[in-house]
C-alpha cells in the first residue's frame, strides 16, 4: 500500500519520493487521494493569498501552484489532444501527432480556454473552498482511471501500460473515492458533479474510440482535464 501511495505520487506530481519503482496502474488506487491532496494545498494557497490580494490573483497563484507541482501534466495531454484531433485527421496521423511534444494552434487555444476557465471559476467560488478544491481534483483523477478501465489502449506508450497494468480493485477503490471526495460537497452537489462526470468519461471513451479506436495517455490526461473544468466551472455557479 506504501509503495502504491509513494507510486502516484511520483506519477502525479514532480515531487521526489523513495522507494522503488511501481506500475501505474497498481498505483491508480491511491490516484484521488493524491488529488485530494492537490486540491487541500491548492486551498491552502488560495486562503493564504486572498488576504492580501484579489480573488483573481489568489486564483491565478492556485493555478500557477497546481500546474508546477504536477508538472503540466494532464494540460500537455489536453494540448497534445487538441493538436491531434482538432483539424479531422486519419487515426494514423493522430497517433503521430500525439507523439510529438511541440503545441500548435488548437493546443494553445485549447490550454488558454482551460486556464482561463479554472481561474475564473476559482476566483468566484464563494462558499466551500476547501471540499471543492478537494472534490474537483479527486474526481479528474478517479475519472482518469474509469475511463483508462472502459477504453481500449491505443498506439502503445503509457496508456497501454497504465491500461495493462489496471486492477478492478483499484477501479472500483478510486471510484469510490471520487464519489466520496464528491460528497464533500453535499449530497445534491455531489449528484450533479459525478452525473456530469460520468457523462464526460462515457463521451470521451465514445469519441477516442471512434477516431483512434481507443485512448493514450494523453487521451486519459485530457478527459481528466474536462472533468476538473466542469466540476470548477460547476461549484462556481452555486448560490
Amino acid at each position: 500500500m506504501t509503495f502504491g501511495l509513494l507510486g502516484a505520487v511520483r506519477f502525479l506530481t514532480v515531487i521526489p519520493v523513495p522507494g522503488r519503482p511501481v506500475e501505474s496502474g497498481q498505483a491508480a488506487l491511491f490516484f484521488p487521494l493524491v488529488g485530494a491532496g492537490l486540491g487541500c494545498c491548492g486551498a491552502a494557497v488560495f486562503a493564504v493569498l486572498a488576504r492580501r490580494f484579489s480573488p483573481e490573483m489568489a486564483a491565478l497563484a492556485t493555478l500557477a501552484f497546481w500546474v508546477a507541482i504536477t508538472g503540466g501534466l494532464h494540460e500537455d495531454g489536453l494540448a497534445d489532444v487538441a493538436d491531434a484531433f482538432g483539424a479531422g485527421r486519419p487515426p494514423e496521423r493522430i497517433l503521430e501527432i500525439l507523439k510529438d511534444s511541440r503545441i500548435g494552434t488548437f493546443g494553445a487555444a485549447a490550454l488558454f480556454f482551460s486556464l482561463a476557465s479554472r481561474w475564473q471559476a476559482l476566483a468566484r467560488i464563494s462558499s466551500g473552498l476547501l471540499p471543492a478544491l478537494v472534490a474537483s481534483q479527486a474526481v479528474s483523477r478517479a475519472a482518469l482511471v474509469a475511463l483508462a478501465r472502459m477504453a481500449r489502449p491505443a498506439g502503445g506508450g503509457l496508456g497501454t501500460a497504465f491500461s495493462s497494468t489496471l486492477s478492478s480493485f483499484s477501479v472500483a477503490g478510486a471510484v469510490a473515492q471520487g464519489a466520496g471526495a464528491a460528497l464533500l460537497c453535499g449530497p445534491r452537489m455531489a449528484l450533479w458533479i459525478l452525473l456530469g462526470s460520468t457523462g464526460l468519461v462515457i463521451l470521451a471513451r465514445s469519441y477516442f474510440h471512434r477516431r483512434i479506436g481507443g485512448i493514450t495517455g494523453d487521451c486519459l490526461g485530457a478527459a481528466s482535464q474536462a472533468v476538473e473544468v466542469f466540476i470548477l466551472v460547476l461549484l462556481s455557479c452555486r448560490p
